[in-house]
């Protein structure tokens, strides 16, 4: 596997060695000792998956505090654009984001550390996404930051019309109103 550093501390992009013959593919999704040699000691305690159509935009999401989740996150079905947000205050590129198309033929993942906020989008017909966390979901400590925060920007490439949002994330706060990382 390749690990690829992004402008944002900790952030990774993942390129898998990928066989292909007659018989289809193969690629090693994640090793621990690789992974742990480039990136840092992780420990993954939970796996998730959903399934979203074309339009739908999960995020900006993080948890809290103590329970904060670092996140490696890739595409079974369909493309996305996924990305992360940097809410580490002390960081200097606080505010900032990466975007990654995360897709089943890039294979591409990325790897998200504590401190940052993450969302896609869903550009295929339909897209599973799935993820690694290194803690467990803890719905008193969940917090949202708004998809289309002026501060940030995010250029998501899309006509806002088209987005499919919940409730949850059509509510969520601005960066400067957001509770953020030292």
């Amino acid at each position: 596997m390749e690990y690829i550093k992004t402008d944002l501390e900790g952030v990774f992009i993942i390129q898998p060695k990928v066989l292909n013959d007659a018989r289809g593919y193969f690629f090693e999704a994640w090793k621990k000792e690789e992974f742990e040699e480039h990136v840092g000691k992780v420990n993954f305690v939970q796996d998730n998956e959903s399934k979203s159509t074309r339009g739908v935009l999960r995020g900006l999401h993080y948890q809290k505090g103590e329970f904060a989740q670092a996140k490696l996150v890739r595409v079974i079905k369909g493309r996305v654009l996924d990305v992360a947000v940097d809410l580490r205050r002390s960081s200097k590129t606080f505010g900032q984001y990466v975007a990654v198309e995360l897709s089943d033929e890039n294979k591409r993942q990325l790897f998200i550390p504590r401190g940052f906020a993450h969302g896609f989008l869903v550009r295929s017909d339909e897209a599973i996404f799935t993820y690694k966390v290194d803690n467990a979901y803890a719905p008193q400590a969940e917090a949202c930051i708004l998809w289309k925060d002026e501060d940030i920007n995010v250029d998501w490439n899309i006509d806002e019309k088209e987005i499919v949002m919940s409730e949850k994330d059509l509510r969520a706060c601005c960066l400067r109103e957001a509770e953020v990382f030292e």
